[in-house]
């Protein structure tokens, strides 16, 4: 962003509207690494010097309060960052990373009734996108109504269950989305997360995929919820819908997982409250001039967020340097980009863009995991960037 001597600055697009009222966490690389900032009061500061890492950062701080300290970088409406595919690149202008570093990137899947039956659906077809719309009609006919109205775990969900066994529609995606016990995994690796303006990386052999934007929690090592932040998390439907063993194919791939722009911190103007009810919108644009279009609400999902939060972390498993979570997504694009009956699928130039009005703004841009920048900046690289920075 470039202004002249006679232009009031405006603040970067991806922060929501009422960023001056809300404590903003997250990363940025000015050239030597990655720095925690924060953005608050109008202003940016550095937080390296207050602790190196935002995990470490979480793991000191008490939800619901701000860090203190750190290095006045000036007003928000002077930061200037690229898109990662900016035909104008300018050299020596800082990059927006993801706002997490040492957490584990865990997700919840199957959480609410769309995307429970578009899961079934996936399985039923065998990965066939051409089989979905036959499929679809029928068990949302008979499942749909039911699945919305139900608490998992109840006892309405396991007479449902019992109905389905015998109609022979049951599915080990049904099984997560009304059961007592949520679909938790790991998404990708401590790290491996791209931020807002970076390529996003979907698999060249996936021939049915589609973006999926989320809200994500950001959780220090015990567990407490400090704030959250938007997400895509990518999927490969052909390869899920083949086999749920191919999870970690369909999910986990060279720049398939986008979080961002910043973490929005719990405080008197934002709580766990507004995340349950936030708005998302999608808007995926094509270079071949299609347009997709969707909202959808938090209040939907069928777990509370601190049950998938329960769920996640406990005495069976600890995370020590926190971890985010995705909730699940209530997206799952049916329209026909091509031929029809095809349904929905990712080209290479696609702009995803996911927004919420307390949240901001997540831009990325489609390419080929194999054509994305390679992931090679790992956790012993990122301590010896510290040590030889003076942070740690």
């Amino acid at each position: 962003m470039q202004t002249t001597a006679t232009e009031t600055p405006a603040p970067p697009a991806f922060l929501p509207d009422d960023w001056r009222q809300g404590a903003f966490l997250g990363r940025m690389d000015f050239g030597d690494g990655p720095t925690p900032v924060l953005i608050h009061d109008g202003r940016l500061f550095d937080l390296s010097a207050v602790a190196p890492t935002i995990s470490d950062l979480l793991n000191q701080l008490t939800p619901g309060t701000l860090p203190e300290g750190g290095r006045d970088l000036g007003p928000v409406e002077a930061v200037s960052v690229d898109l990662q595919w900016a035909a104008d690149k300018r050299d020596g202008l800082p990059r927006l990373l993801s706002p997490i570093d040492l957490h584990c990137i865990k997700a919840a899947g199957v959480t609410f009734a769309v995307s429970a039956l578009e899961r079934v659906i996936e399985e039923r077809a065998r990965g066939d996108a051409a089989k979905a719309n036959e499929i679809r009609a029928t068990l949302s006919e008979r499942i749909g109504t039911d699945l919305r109205a139900v608490k998992p775990g109840s006892e309405q969900a396991a007479l449902l269950k019992q109905a389905l066994m015998a109609d022979g529609l049951w599915s080990q995606y049904l099984e997560v989305a009304i059961g007592p016990d949520a679909e938790i995994f790991t998404k990708g690796p401590t790290l491996s997360a791209v931020g807002w303006g970076a390529y996003i990386g979907v698999r060249s052999d996936s021939a049915w995929n589609n973006p999926e934007p989320e809200v994500a929690l950001v959780c220090d090592g015990r567990g407490r919820v400090h704030g959250a932040t938007l997400g895509n998390d990518v999927n490969l439907r052909d390869f899920e819908g083949r086999s749920a063993l191919l999870l970690s194919k369909a999910k986990d791939n060279n720049a398939s997982t986008a979080l961002g722009p910043f973490i929005r911190l719990f405080d008197a103007t934002f709580s766990l409250d507004d995340v349950r009810n936030a708005e998302v919108g999608l808007t995926v644009t094509g270079e071949d001039g299609f347009v997709l279009n969707g909202r959808s609400n938090m209040a939907l999902i069928s777990r509370d967020p601190l049950d998938l939060v329960g769920q996640t972390i406990g005495k069976h498993h600890q995370y020590p340097d926190g971890f985010a979570l995705f909730m699940g997504t209530l997206f799952a694009p049916i329209e026909d980009r091509d031929a029809p009956g095809q349904g929905f699928t990712h080209k290479k130039g696609d702009i995803v863009t996911i927004t919420s009005p307390r949240l901001g703004t997540l831009t990325n841009k489609v390419v080929g995991c194999d054509e994305a920048p390679a992931w090679n900046f790992g956790l012993s690289d990122l301590m010896r960037n510290l040590a030889r920075r003076g942070l740690i």
